[in-house]
C-alpha cells in the first residue's frame, strides 16, 4: 500500500495485541510507536514489531510507560526515576531494532507518563534533557500546544506535535480522562468528522462544544480503541485525500 500523507499517522503498538492485528494496523500508518517492557511489551513483540514496521516503510518509534495498571491512571515520578525508565526502555527497542537493521525515529511517552510529564515543567525539562542527552537524533511526538512541545520548540529539539483522531477532549485543551464517558470515539463517523476537523481546519471539537486551535504534524489512533483497523483505513483515506488535493493546489501555483 502506498501511504501518500501530508500529516503523519502514528499507533500504540505491541501492548499484547494479536499479532494479525498490529500488522492490519502496520498496513495504514506510518509511525509506530512500540511498547518496550515497561506497562507492556517483551523482546517477541518488539521484534515482531521492528520487522513489521521494516517491512511496511513505518517510522519505528520507542513508547515507555510505567509498569502496572497498563501504564494508565494518575502517577507520581520524580526526574531521577523518570530518566530510569527512559534509559532503560528506550535503550532496549534501540538495540533490538539496530539488531533488526532499523533505526528509531522518534520517543513517544505512554499513558500516564505522558501525562505526568505535560503537567510538570521540572519534568518535562528532564524528559527533553533525557532525550537530547542519550538521544540526540530522536523526535519527539508530544500533545499540541502543551507543554513538551513548547519547551521542545524553544530548546531546539525537533517536535511532532499531536492530535487525537479517537479521544475526546476537554475545553482546557487536555484529554477527556479515560474513565470518563465518551472518552474514547469508537463510532467510525465521529473519528471520520475530527481527523478531517483537524487536517482541514487545524481544529477540534470538545466534549462540550468548543472550538480548539490545534497543531498537528501526526495524529495518533490507538490500537486498542474498538475497530481500530477499520478506524485506521477510514483515517488514512481521508490523510490521502487531503495529500492530493494539498499537491493539486501547489501544482496550480
Amino acid at each position: 500500500m502506498t501511504k501518500n500523507y501530508r500529516i503523519d499517522l502514528n499507533c500504540d503498538l505491541g501492548e499484547g495485541e494479536p499479532l494479525a492485528h498490529t500488522r492490519a494496523l502496520m498496513n495504514q500508518i506510518t509511525s509506530a510507536n512500540v511498547a518496550c517492557g515497561g506497562h507492556a511489551g517483551g523482546l517477541r513483540s518488539m521484534l515482531a514489531c521492528v520487522e513489521l514496521a521494516k517491512r511496511h516503510d513505518v517510522r519505528l518509534g520507542a513508547h515507555p510507560g510505567q509498569p502496572g495498571n497498563f501504564g494508565r491512571g494518575a502517577i507520581r515520578i520524580n526526574g531521577d526515576d523518570l530518566e530510569m525508565v527512559l534509559v532503560q526502555q528506550v535503550s532496549t527497542l534501540a538495540t533490538i531494532a539496530w539488531w533488526g537493521g532499523v533505526l528509531l525515529h522518534h520517543v513517544k511517552l505512554h499513558g500516564a507518563l505522558y501525562h505526568a510529564v505535560e503537567n510538570s515543567s521540572e519534568l518535562a525539562r528532564r524528559y527533553l534533557d533525557v532525550v537530547s542527552r542519550y538521544w540526540p537524533r530522536l523526535r519527539v511526538y508530544a500533545v499540541s500546544g502543551g507543554l513538551v512541545a513548547r519547551f521542545a520548540s524553544a530548546a531546539g529539539i525537533e517536535v511532532w506535535q499531536e492530535a487525537f483522531a479517537d479521544r475526546a477532549y476537554e475545553n482546557s485543551g487536555k484529554l477527556a480522562p479515560r474513565a470518563s464517558a465518551g472518552a474514547v470515539l469508537t463510532k467510525l463517523n465521529a473519528v471520520l468528522d475530527q481527523t478531517k476537523s483537524i487536517v482541514q481546519n487545524g481544529e477540534v471539537t470538545s466534549s462540550r462544544g468548543k472550538r480548539l486551535r490545534v497543531s498537528a504534524q501526526t495524529i495518533c489512533l490507538h490500537s486498542d480503541t474498538p475497530g481500530a483497523v477499520r478506524l485506521a483505513k477510514g483515517v488514512a483515506e481521508i490523510l490521502t485525500v487531503q495529500a492530493n488535493c494539498d499537491g493539486n493546489r501547489t501544482a496550480a501555483r
